[in-house]
């Protein structure tokens, strides 16, 4: 998840935060003059003018396209050692088509096209919203294997306002593609309901250092520039697809069972960075005794130098502000529950991804959950104090964001999106709410079968609904339905007490140099 950094001031109490929000996203609605200005192709002639496409996510109607399915994205970046202009690119897709296919839409927004390839011929493509629309000599049957290769640009350079995509760090890029952003880097079927393997190739002058998702091929030196080149080793949604380029140090040691770790860390910073570093092998294996083994090939955390004021469980790579880890602001306890937290998603919304946006909640309901349960074990913060405190505040949450299942689509330049409070510790609070309600070894089987039964792949709330009724041995959507989909919070199992607590009202604004946090 993407969270922003809080006040200082309001960590200096001993109850939780709240969970770092999302950042922002700009919404569809300035689609078609964003990608004027951002992307050049080739307009041609046709019949009927090409339209953008999506697969009618509710969110985000128009992001992803129908018509095939990705199996395997390949791309080739070159960098020049200046964020000032773009890379160089070459994505390759391939893909099978599941309709038969006049044209084939993909999600791109941001870089100037040179070129489109389907199966080494080439094709005519045009731009449609955020789309560019391609077009083969021929149409396409249904399942059909195609190969499409677009040769364009990679902007990092944000447009109209437009975030997300590159980041642009002190010494070099890393990615932040969550939610509605991947196609801002390179044409892809955006939308996590399509995952892919990923092979990323990165060449870039011989003093900086190139890292991605998966594990490393490759390095070649030519000359003045080296060659890197990654593979993933399970499926991926484009979301959480990752580089850095920078001069970095990558530092590696080992994991449970001699899972390959590496971390990503500027290098004039990394022994302030490696008494937080070290600690992952051991969040690793508190995980796995909560939910079972790490589901990927590797992990590591990625220190970028650069005030985004979130963090991003890119997958097994994620991505965190150095200022989280040096920053004196920031309790201890408090930057290890983050580091938690980006480490769970990698079971909840990376290995199990969601099949559509409405299904965050399966995502940062469990991040945020394993968050709060790691800081209750380990530094004795109570997981109901932070849940009582969820529930006073739930109503204000839904009448806001929507319930948890059911999320408000983005406003018009909202920075925080579609990622509000009921999908953190609101959706945290339903799981806290089962757990009440069909007890703790159901609960903790039901995590283990959820996490064991939908691995590489995604799933929906209807999914979790049917496992946790199975597990507990009883029908549990009418409890679902109220906690899921309701315009108030229902009765809290257990807690008969719990109520809703009135806004707090807002302090005035300390001078900034006087917010320090508490320890």
């Amino acid at each position: 998840m993407l969270l922003t950094t809080p006040d200082r001031a309001s960590l200096s109490g001993a109850a939780a935060p709240r969970p770092r929000t999302r950042s922002s996203k700009a919404t569809r609605g300035v689609k078609a003059a964003l990608l004027a200005s951002a992307v050049s192709v080739c307009l041609v002639a046709a019949s009927t003018p090409p339209t953008p496409l999506g697969v009618g996510d509710r969110l985000f109607p128009h992001l992803g396209n129908p018509g095939y399915d990705v199996a395997s994205y390949d791309l080739s970046l070159t960098y020049s050692g200046t964020n000032a202009k773009p890379l160089q690119a070459v994505t390759t897709i391939d893909a099978w088509t599941t309709a038969p296919l006049e044209r084939v839409n993909l999600d791109f927004a941001r870089g100037a096209v040179r070129s489109v390839e389907i199966d080494g011929e080439q094709a005519t493509y045009a731009a449609a919203g955020e789309d560019l629309v391609v077009t083969p000599d021929k149409p396409l049957p249904r399942g059909q294997w195609m190969r499409i290769t677009v040769r364009h640009t990679s902007d990092p350079v944000p447009v109209g306002g437009r975030e997300g995509g590159w980041i642009r760090t002190a010494d070099g890029l890393v990615m932040a593609n969550q939610a509605d952003a991947a196609h801002l880097v390179f044409p892809s079927n955006d939308h996590p309901s399509d995952k892919a393997l990923f092979t990323i190739r990165v060449t870039a002058p011989k003093d900086f250092t190139a890292v991605a998702n998966g594990l490393p091929t490759s390095v070649e030196r030519a000359g003045a520039a080296t060659r890197w080149t990654y593979r993933t080793q399970h499926p991926m949604a484009t979301e959480l697809a990752q580089v850095s380029i920078g001069r970095s140090t990558v530092l590696h040691r080992k994991g449970p069972h001699g899972l390959p770790l590496r971390d990503v860390v500027p290098t004039a910073h990394k022994a302030s960075l490696e008494p937080w570093l070290k600690k992952t092998p051991d969040q690793i294996a508190w995980m796995e005794s909560k939910v079972g083994r790490y589901p990927f090939e590797t992990y590591g955390v990625l220190a970028a130098d650069a005030s985004t004021g979130f963090e991003l469980e890119t997958q097994t790579l994620s991505l965190f502000e150095r200022e989280l880890f040096t920053d004196p602001a920031f309790p201890k306890w408090y930057v290890e529950s983050i580091m938690v937290h980006e480490l769970a998603h990698q079971w909840f919304g990376n290995s199990v991804g969601p099949r559509t946006w409405s299904e965050l909640w399966l995502n940062e309901g469990h991040a945020t959950w394993y968050e709060a349960l790691y800081t209750e074990e380990k530094t004795g913060k109570s997981l109901e104090a932070r849940m009582r405190a969820a529930y006073g505040a739930s109503d204000r949450w839904r009448a806001s964001g929507g319930p948890p299942a059911a999320p408000k689509a983005p406003e018009p330049g909202s920075r925080l999106g579609i990622f509000r409070p009921i999908v953190y510790d609101g959706a945290a609070l339903v799981l806290y709410a089962l757990r009440q309600e069909i007890g703790r070894p159901a609960f903790e089987r039901l995590e283990r079968a959820w996490v064991s039964r939908h691995k590489d792949s995604t799933a929906t709330t209807a999914d979790f609904v049917a496992l946790a009724s199975r597990t507990a041995g009883r029908d549990l959507s009418g409890f679902f339905q109220k906690w899921l989909y309701g315009k108030k919070t229902p009765p809290m199992p257990g807690h008969p007490d719990w109520k809703q607590t009135a806004a707090p009202k807002a302090a005035p604004s300390a001078p900034k140099a006087a917010r320090t946090a508490g320890k």
